[in-house]
């Protein structure tokens, strides 16, 4: 059946007919049904599971791009309050302080899967309404020029301008469009469990001949959670014996195992999509990499996809841009995620046993007791050093291609945010300081303009201290496009890649007003009100 009071059209054959399907509802699928809503495209997800339960081996925490990320959509504390903050992560299991990077989130949000996808779910499917199809095995995917047709295994049909796969490491998507998946075969496996056992083990890590183990109670009075690396190789689903081995092989006792809540294997086979675009056919999340779990980036790394394709798929799918558009999500996102799964290989290694693994891994934790190197390591599990090539030239602003920070600002209605201008999903224009009119070209659509007084300057992760430009110009994503002069005319080609403007159209025109009294206020518009 199809949930949610929001309705696609039916078309002729009796299928039915929509902008976006997305398979998979798993947390890249509903991060990305829920940007192409807000933007006005309608979407339709497909999910093989009957409802939203996820076991709780999978993802544990949200990282701190995360965190930005639905702050930017004005969510975020709906998670905060399910979960509680812990100030430090890890790198192949060394501690890694950060309580000093300079963002509101600089902290890890202690929240599973299991908990936080059906919060994500009550918003993108019982807030935005989004229609879920539930029970939906894709078992047919085929493009042509104007659209996808899918076909489900039960004789249902849909007819879409786009399709994106968020349907996993295995997914039918990518598979049935022939997206090449490449990378390296396993050649660890783990086993991670959550058991009640009569005796109490000692929490803490252990590093031996074999790996890195780990075990702990998950909360007072909750089981406890194992994570054991094996002595050889595994695969396919673990028993309970496989699992008092590896008890054993670690701790010399299993604690009086008597019950198991839920239990997996991973490993650290490692690929990644050879392109995340086939003309109508995108993929997202853990159909375009997948890698082992170490720092915790999978999840984190796919929601961050799902906010850089939403906002060009939506200008695409409501005709504002061409497709061409399109193909800046694989030249962007592609890059992450294969540093992503370059940092996890180095973690597998420093995590492994014997002699000279455990020397380096020594070393590695002496360098990062250097604060720079912390921070270096740290903004790139957190996804706080990600920077988009959007302008080469030597003279560009440091912060065109990074993500905005979320300084305060003072308004006539008092404080706010810049994450509070992002709320809607739109481009946001925000003029510092100088006193500037900008006329923007009659096609423009969506553009929040802020103007705003009295910044100062801007501390990014990494780079320190910055002077805040005169204006900048906000994607929908939070990265900056463009920041200088009101009267750049680069505004104009930026205007144009993440707000849908013609290229023929002239570049904004910028009148300068006499200086205004230095007063903490800022006023905003709608880009309409900006035409008038």
């Amino acid at each position: 059946m199809v949930s949610s009071e929001r309705q696609s059209n039916v078309g002729a054959d009796g299928g039915i007919e929509c902008s976006v399907v997305i398979v998979g509802a798993g947390p890249t699928g509903l991060m990305l049904a829920a940007e192409l809503v807000i933007a006005g495209v309608d979407v339709v997800i497909i999910e093989r599971r009957t409802d939203q339960h996820v076991d709780g081996s999978r993802a544990g925490g949200l990282l701190p791009r995360s965190l930005e990320v639905l702050d930017q959509r004005g969510v975020v504390d709906r998670f905060l309050d399910a979960g509680y903050t812990v100030p430090a992560h890890g790198f192949a299991g060394i501690p890694l302080d950060l309580s000093d990077l300079p963002t509101r989130h600089n902290y890890v949000l202690a929240l599973r899967q299991s908990e936080f996808e059906p919060i994500l779910a009550d918003w993108v499917v019982g807030e935005l309404q989004v229609p879920i199809v539930r029970g939906g095995e894709v078992v047919g995917l085929v493009q042509d020029d104007d659209g996808v047709q899918i076909e489900l295994i039960d004789g249902r049909s849909f007819r879409s301008s786009f399709a994106v796969g968020c349907d996993g490491g295995r997914s039918v998507v990518r598979n049935t469009a022939g997206i090449g998946f490449v990378g390296s075969d396993p050649t660890k496996s783990w086993i991670v469990a959550e058991v009640d056992t009569t005796d109490e083990p000692e929490p803490g890590m252990r590093y031996d001949t074999t790996g890195l183990h780990g075990i702990s109670r998950v909360a007072d009075g909750g089981p406890v959670r194992a994570v054991l690396t094996e002595r050889s190789l595994r695969t396919g689903d673990p028993t309970i014996d496989d699992l008092r081995d590896a008890l054993f092989a670690v701790f010399d006792s299993d604690f009086g195992l008597h019950t198991v809540h839920w239990m997996s294997r991973f490993t650290d086979v490692t690929r990644q999509a050879v392109t995340y675009r086939d003309r109508r056919i995108l993929v997202a999340g853990d159909a375009a990499h997948i890698h082992p779990p170490h720092g915790g980036q999978g999840l984190n790394t796919g929601l961050q996809d799902a906010v850089n394709l939403g906002w060009k798929l939506a200008n695409v799918a409501l005709g504002r841009s061409s497709d061409d558009l399109l193909d800046s999500y694989h030249d962007e996102r592609h890059p992450v995620a294969a540093r992503v799964l370059h940092n996890t290989l180095a973690q597998v290694a420093l995590t492994s046993g014997g002699d000279r693994h455990h020397a380096l891994r020594d070393h590695i934790a002496e360098i990062l007791t250097v604060t720079e190197a912390r921070h270096r390591f740290a903004t790139m599990l957190c996804g706080l050093d990600v920077q988009y090539a959007l302008d080469s030239s030597p003279d560009a602003h440091p912060l065109v291609g990074r993500r905005i920070p979320d300084i305060d600002l003072e308004t006539t209605d008092g404080p706010s945010r810049v994450f509070e201008h992002l709320h809607d999903a739109r481009a946001a224009l925000i003029n510092f300081g100088a006193a500037s009119t900008i006329e923007l070209p009659r096609s423009v659509h969506d553009v929040r303009v802020v103007d705003a007084t009295g910044c100062g300057s801007w501390e990014l992760p990494l780079l320190g201290t910055i002077d805040a430009p005169t204006s900048v110009l906000i994607r929908p994503d939070g990265h900056v496009a463009w920041a200088g002069e009101p009267g750049d005319p680069g505004l104009a080609y930026a205007l144009f890649t993440c707000a849908g403007t013609s290229r023929s159209t002239p570049p904004p025109t910028t009148t300068t007003a006499p200086p205004r009294a230095h007063t903490a206020t800022t006023t905003e518009h709608t880009a309409e009100e900006h035409r008038q």
